[in-house]
């Protein structure tokens, strides 16, 4: 249950959490899809300055889940 709560305050409030969006991804507490879902909560609230950086995160979790390979830029 505490990983699930966990998860929810980190979707509420991923700043507080994380300084960048990279690192999300490199969190090994989670797995993709978790992380995913921090992103996701993520962009829906981020400034312009980071959210480039949250949507090609997400970009490259979704290429990494359905075995595609990213799109450059």
């Amino acid at each position: 249950m505490a990983r699930k709560r966990l998860i929810e305050d980190m979707k509420a409030h991923p700043a507080r959490f994380y300084r960048l969006p990279g690192d999300v991804m490199r969190d090994r507490r989670f797995g993709d899809a978790e992380r995913l879902e921090i992103l996701r909560a993520w962009a829906a609230s981020a400034e312009a300055e980071t959210a480039g950086q949250v949507h090609a995160a997400i970009d490259e979790l979704e290429s990494r889940m359905s075995g595609r390979v990213p799109a450059a830029g």
